[in-house]
């Protein structure tokens, strides 16, 4: 392995660790901060560090229908995902979080009328069976089914709108459709937390605080980053595959510092998540003679900007369908193009 390549890997493995704070974080800050605060405080920082950088691009991307998807798709599935983790334990969410990529990938066969692979059909339904297995594990912790099911109602949220920002991203700079989606998020979460929490209070301890701030740097930014900088050096497959340690990260996490149980049914439907995604992310060769589109494009359109993390990578254009994989960037020599985690 060459120092390149090696410190791709370093920054990947760094990644994955960090995506997988995004829970406990938010755990944390929520001790503070209402759903819906927490979600504009934490898109609202985001916002500040990309606007700049998308002004110094020279692009302009500033659209009303750009700020309300980020509003609805960004914001909205994170206020509701804070409301579950209010309601469940560190565990449960971060392990149903990693079922992301399966949904992403069902959603988009359906709403595209693609045809998967029996094996990857099988990976769906492992993954999910790994959901209903974890969902049905009792309530120690603090988890509860109202916690997990509105996660899940966040997750299929996020997953639709990966989905569906195909179309909004071609002929954009990603990075700029980002910076203006996470300021339609902030601005959205602010309107809904004006009129449905009140004002937030004033922090009683620091801790919160810190969990606020490091969840939208340590927690976003900074993944992102070195995401970015990993899978520019080594194939989207490889790198997509650093993000399975984010639910195992997560899930450690709340059993370490939140005092989760954890019992065979969270073992068992953690790992059937993993393997579910494992295999429905097996590639097949291309047929001999077809053409297989460029990796990371799906119809030759731009990846995905939005949702938890996703690219669509390795399509296979003679049967219109593409396998789905975890990466909040593929940054190449020309582009940078963004994938949010909302984790």
């Amino acid at each position: 392995m060459n120092t390149s390549r090696r410190h791709a890997v370093a920054a990947l493995i760094a990644a994955g660790l960090l995506f997988g704070t995004t829970v406990p974080l938010s755990k944390l800050a929520l001790q503070w901060l209402a759903p819906g605060w927490l979600t504009a405080a934490r898109f609202g920082l985001a916002a500040a560090v990309l606007l700049p950088v998308a002004r110094r691009r020279g692009v302009r991307v500033l659209e009303l229908r750009l700020l309300a998807s980020g509003a609805a798709g960004y914001g909205g599935s994170v206020i509701v995902q804070n409301a579950g983790i209010i309601r469940t334990s560190v565990t449960h969410a971060a392990l149903l979080i990693g079922a992301v990529p399966v949904m992403v990938a069902i959603i988009a066969a359906v709403w595209h009328r693609a045809v998967a692979r029996p094996l990857s059909w099988l990976g769906f339904a492992v993954s999910l069976g790994g959901v209903g297995l974890i969902t049905a594990g009792g309530s120690g912790g603090g988890a509860t089914v109202l916690g997990d099911g509105l996660v899940l109602v966040s997750l299929v949220l996020s997953a639709t709108v990966t989905v569906a920002q195909v179309r909004l991203l071609s002929g954009r700079d990603p990075v700029a459709v980002s910076a203006v989606q996470f300021l339609g998020a902030a601005l959205g979460a602010v309107a809904f937390s004006a009129a449905a929490e009140g004002a937030p209070a004033l922090p009683g301890r620091p801790g919160p605080v810190l969990a606020v701030a490091a969840l939208a740097l340590a927690g976003t930014l900074v993944p992102f980053t070195l995401f970015a900088f990993g899978q520019s050096r080594v194939p989207a497959e490889v790198a997509g595959a650093f993000l399975n340690i984010e639910p195992l990260v997560g899930a450690i996490a709340g059993i370490a510092f939140f005092g989760d149980p954890v019992g065979p049914r969270q073992l068992a439907g953690g790992l059937a998540i993993v393997l579910g995604i494992g295999l429905s992310s097996v590639r097949r060769s291309p047929r001999s003679g077809q053409m297989r589109a460029e990796q990371g494009q799906v119809g030759r359109r731009e990846p995905v900007p939005g949702g938890l993390g996703l690219v669509p990578v390795g399509v296979d254009e003679w049967q219109h369908a593409g396998l789905v994989e975890p990466g909040p960037f593929v940054a190449g020599e020309d582009e940078v193009r963004r994938c949010e985690v909302v984790c």
